[in-house]
C-alpha cells in the first residue's frame, strides 16, 4: 500500500493550491485519512483529517476557514484545498492514512505515510 502526494509548489501570499494524495494498492474506504506538514527547523504538525465514513472532518485551528480536506472514493484521492495561504503555511505536506476510527492529531495513531510535497508561499 504506497500514497503519493502531489500539488505543492511556490504561491504568492493570498492564493490557493490544491494537494492530491493518491492510494494505491487498497482501497480509501476504511481508513481516516490526514494531512500533516513540517516547516523548516519545525516539528510535524497536524492539519487536517477525514473520517473513514460520513466525512466528519477536524482542523487546526490555524488553517481553520481556510483549508478544506476531502476526499474521492472512485478515484482513490484525498484532497487538501488551500486557500488564503500565508507565509507561516510553507512546509513540506504529507498526507497519512489509519486504520483506528479514533485517528485524529496524534502522528502517531496514522501507520501509512506518503513521501511529501513541497508548499512554499513568498511574494
Amino acid at each position: 500500500v504506497q500514497l503519493q502526494a502531489s500539488g505543492g509548489g511556490l504561491v504568492q501570499p493570498g492564493g490557493s493550491l490544491r494537494l492530491s494524495c493518491v492510494i494505491s494498492g487498497r482501497t480509501l474506504a476504511g481508513y481516516v485519512m490526514g494531512w500533516f506538514r513540517q516547516a523548516p527547523g519545525k516539528g510535524r504538525e497536524f492539519v487536517a483529517r477525514i473520517a473513514r465514513y460520513g466525512g466528519g472532518t477536524d482542523y487546526a485551528d490555524s488553517v481553520k476557514g481556510r483549508f478544506t480536506i476531502s476526499k474521492d472514493g472512485a478515484k482513490n484521492t484525498v484532497y487538501l484545498q488551500m486557500n488564503s495561504l500565508k507565509s507561516e503555511d510553507t512546509a513540506v505536506y504529507y498526507c497519512a492514512a489509519s486504520d483506528s476510527p479514533w485517528a485524529g492529531a496524534d502522528s502517531g495513531a496514522y501507520i501509512l505515510w506518503g513521501q511529501g510535497t513541497l508548499v512554499t508561499v513568498s511574494s
